[in-house]
């Protein structure tokens, strides 16, 4: 759907629709820090972001600290708006030997920084790729040997996560050496569910082919935190870049608003799951980020109900 249409009206949840679990709940603010020149993560704009998400409903937004703030700091931003963190997002250069000892570095600061906001868990990912970002979502450039490479250096950066006290979850990502169904499954089961959980998000999956709901529940029990996001599989089946189909075609849209089986999804989580649930629309769907943020805060209410947490 384009800005200029209006926000539809969403009904309210009728008795028995809410999911009967008490996951937490939080809202990542790319709306407000993405654009076509790049991420843009500095105060001026999270204060921007800040207030507006708090005039939402959402409670708390996904942690990323921006350059030069302390945790205690960015903790006292976010309390300024009587906001919450989330856990954040950590991506990496797994395919590359030489870049590892400043990479594994990088992550141990950052499971630190994570764990002082008092997370448990985080997102961790493979970085964009230049091969991937110009044909996404089909696997281009399939190496085996470099997957290889890609799974035995996130397995040492997890090692480094897990001993600052956190539980880093895999994000399958379009654009990245992590991006299809079967890569995704070939890090799971490569890696153990101590040293790695599972960080679904079903915007890529889905754009990658996958089928959100079914590599959930096959991995239910290792799912730490998940990213709810929705796309227009007509925009994904046109081709084109990972940054034309962002910007220029709107892939990605607000909850319920495209053909992600979100439902489903949530439905294969384990029906105790209390972990964490993100909203993420990386480009805002309808008008302002503001808009976007409050149409999805409508589907959460109808979705999720009250009984999610924050």
């Amino acid at each position: 759907m384009r800005s200029h249409e209006p926000i539809p009206t969403i009904e309210p949840a009728r008795a028995g629709t809410a999911v009967s679990r008490s996951p937490q709940l939080g809202i990542n603010p790319l709306p407000w820090l993405l654009s076509p020149s790049g991420l843009t993560l500095e105060v001026a704009t999270l204060r921007t972001a800040f207030a507006e998400i708090a005039e939402t409903g959402f409670t708390a937004v996904q942690a990323d600290i921006p350059e030069g703030l302390t945790p205690a700091g960015y903790l006292a931003l976010l309390q300024e708006y009587g906001l919450a963190p989330a856990p954040g997002y950590f991506q990496g250069a797994y395919d590359d030997p030489e870049a590892m000892p400043a990479l594994l570095e990088s992550a141990r600061r950052h499971a630190g920084s994570q764990t002082a906001l008092g997370m448990t868990e985080v997102f961790i990912a493979s970085a964009l790729a230049a091969e991937r970002l110009a044909t996404p979502a089909v696997g281009a450039a399939s190496d085996p040997a470099r997957l290889d490479t890609v799974i035995e250096n996130l397995a040492r950066t997890c090692e480094v996560i897990v001993a600052e006290g956190l539980r880093p979850c895999l994000h399958p990502h379009v654009g990245t050496w992590i991006e299809t169904e079967r890569e995704t499954r070939a890090v799971l089961d490569a890696i153990a569910p101590g040293l790695l959980a599972f960080g679904p998000d079903t915007g890529h999956l889905r754009w990658a082919g996958a089928d959100p709901a079914a590599l959930i529940a096959h991995y239910r029990d290792r799912v730490g935190a998940a990213h709810l996001k929705d796309i227009h599989t007509a925009v994904a089946a046109q081709g084109g870049d990972y940054w034309e189909a962002t910007f220029a075609r709107h892939l990605w849209t607000e909850p319920g608003q495209g053909d992600v089986d979100l439902e489903a999804a949530l439905a294969a989580l384990p029906e105790d799951f209390a972990g964490w649930l993100v909203i993420e629309v990386d480009v805002p769907d309808h008008r302002t980020a503001k808009d976007s943020a409050v149409l999805s805060r409508r589907w959460t209410l109808t979705h999720l109900g009250k009984e999610c947490r924050r």
